[in-house]
């Protein structure tokens, strides 16, 4: 494996399973949550009131809205598509957003080493309120792009949401590494970009999108790389 750091100028993250998380995405956060608190809904029923929730909030929440009350409205409209206690889910908001803040503070430690070496930015399939989640963490201060899908228009893996990116923070492609936990979205983004990648890979037994590939655990191991 080539030094994957190495002769790079930025790097770009995706927020959610990523900043907020080791590699694990908001749903299967949920339902892990979901599932210690009792909750028992069928797979199909759970993913449904999940994602209802989530796409319903694209362009309709406040871009001032924080991550507190992005997922309080994830829990409440969980609630209501499940038919159930708006408490049960209230709860699972508030384990769930405890555990992204305490990810989040790491997150913003990493980011303010990081970025004394490189140029950061962040491309998030959003709400249209990244930019406010970023504030409220204590990222915005390293970031010199945080780019949103539903500002922009469009979705990872599509392209033109990664040259927004790149293109807020005066980089290439080719000096640039993006670090996610998707590889459908993340990875197979960053390729099609000729940008290099790491994979923050939770637990998952699927192999990287290219032989080679940087594999990390955890976020923090991305200091190892650091030239």
């Amino acid at each position: 494996m080539t030094a994957p750091l190495a002769g790079v100028r930025a790097l770009l993250f995706d927020f959610g399973g990523t900043l907020d998380a080791e590699g694990l995405p908001w749903k299967e956060r949920f339902l892990r949550i979901s599932l210690e608190e009792g909750l028992e809904a069928p797979a199909a029923e759970f993913d449904r009131a999940f994602y209802g929730a989530t796409d319903s909030l694209e362009g309709t929440i406040p871009r001032s809205a924080g991550l507190r009350e992005t997922v309080d409205r994830v829990a409440s409209g969980m609630a209501s598509r499940l038919a159930r206690d708006p408490e049960l889910l209230r709860r699972i908001g508030d384990r769930f957003a405890e555990d992204s803040r305490r990810h989040l503070a790491a997150s913003a430690a990493l980011f303010s080493r990081l970025s004394q070496r490189y140029r950061l930015g962040i491309v998030s399939n959003f709400y249209g309120n990244i930019g406010a989640v970023c504030e409220e963490a204590g990222l915005s201060p390293f970031l010199g792009a945080a780019v949103d899908s539903t500002i922009v228009g469009c979705k990872k893996p599509d392209p033109r949401i990664f040259q927004a990116a790149l293109d807020g923070l005066g980089v290439s492609s080719g000096e640039t590494v993006f670090v996610g936990d998707s590889l459908r979205r993340d990875m197979a983004g960053a390729r099609a970009m000729g940008m290099r990648h790491v994979w923050l890979r939770a637990g998952s037994e699927d192999a990287p999108c290219c032989p080679g590939d940087a594999v990390i655990a955890r976020l923090a191991e991305l200091e190892d790389f650091a030239p």
